[in-house]
């Protein structure tokens, strides 16, 4: 990813050892890896709500996240929105490694749900330990396949799961203890890839049912079990 960002006030190596712990095969890297990584990786934060690329971009660096969440989400031309993935603590970003490793700019773009803390490798020292590391190879290979088949899934679901399932899942993916949804009718229709109208037309169809109860900016769960078994029949 791409970050405009300042630097950390942790000791160096205190910042290290929550890199390590946080991406735990990092831990194993070769003597000679190992220290071209501590030399060359830098922490950085992110405040909530920054782009950290654009469609289009140059990728300049390869960021871990140590803390907070990213979305990553592509963007039509007529405005509409769909979420492609989220990075979260433990993650990389699979756009990231595939710009790095094509030399291609970014696809879609990035940005910041909450405050962020990263390592930022650059350009030269992430292709030198990809270079030289089997360990690294592994690691950065291992997360970008993983992601691959998220996107995999991602597509079957648009292209052929049916919405009112799809929407049964996230609002039971996304419901707290209480039951309640903090997202707009947008926001639901931006992480399935759908229309706002479209489910909105759901949303009406479960209340009906007795299932949900939409208020402004938020959904409540009234029967988690007809959802539930809404969703099982995909």
């Amino acid at each position: 990813m791409s970050t405009s960002t300042s630097p950390s006030a942790v000791s160096r190596p205190a910042f290290i050892a929550r890199l390590l712990d946080g991406f735990g095969p990092l831990g194993t890297l070769e003597p000679e890896a190992r220290r071209l990584l501590e030399q060359n990786v830098r922490p950085a934060t992110i405040s909530a709500g920054s782009v950290l690329f654009r469609d289009g971009d140059a990728c300049e660096s390869f960021t871990l996240v140590l803390e907070g969440r990213v979305r990553v989400q592509k963007v039509s031309e007529t405005g509409r929105q769909i979420v492609l993935y989220r990075v979260e603590p433990g993650q990389t970003c699979v756009l990231t490694t595939n710009a790095l490793l094509a030399a291609l700019p970014y696809g879609a773009e990035g940005v910041t749900e909450t405050d962020v803390a990263a390592a930022v490798l650059s350009v030269g020292p992430f292709q030198a330990l990809l270079a030289t590391s089997a360990v690294f190879r592994r690691f950065v290979f291992s997360a970008y396949a993983t992601r691959i088949g998220d996107l995999l899934m991602l597509i079957d679901e648009v292209a052929f799961g049916r919405i009112d399932m799809r929407l049964a899942q996230l609002l039971l993916t996304r419901a707290d203890a209480s039951g309640i949804v903090v997202a707009t009718h947008q926001d639901l229709a931006i992480e399935l890839g759908s229309a706002r109208e479209v489910i909105s037309r759901q949303i009406k169809d479960f209340e009906r049912r007795g299932w949900v109860t939409a208020a402004r900016g938020h959904v409540m769960v009234e029967d988690r079990a007809a959802l539930d078994g809404l969703r099982r029949r995909g």
